[in-house]
């Protein structure tokens, strides 16, 4: 007879997170995130739907780093060759 627990791996109680611990986590990204932030606390979602919003969040943020990055390419491909290079040395710091 095999027992599921025998098969499972083993977990050190540090390396556990517990519920109150995800709580508090997704409250967290319940205050961070602007569409919810602005709600009432009566309505507030669940753990999934905060979650679901905190990658629907990243991803919009990660779409406008690479709008950016592409329109300061662009920007630097037509500026002059010492404009350019106080920019980016602006940039780098």
């Amino acid at each position: 007879m095999s027992n599921r627990r025998s098969r499972s791996r083993p977990h050190s109680r540090s390396s556990r997170i517990n519920d109150d611990q995800i709580n508090e986590l997704v409250s967290q990204l319940y205050q961070l995130l602007p569409e919810l932030h602005n709600c009432r606390p009566s309505d507030k979602r669940s753990a999934g739907k905060v979650l679901e919003e905190t990658c629907n969040y990243i991803r919009r943020l990660q779409r406008e780093v690479d709008d950016l990055s592409e329109r300061l390419t662009e920007m630097l491909a037509t500026t002059d060759a010492n404009q350019a290079a106080l920019i980016r040395s602006l940039l780098m710091q």
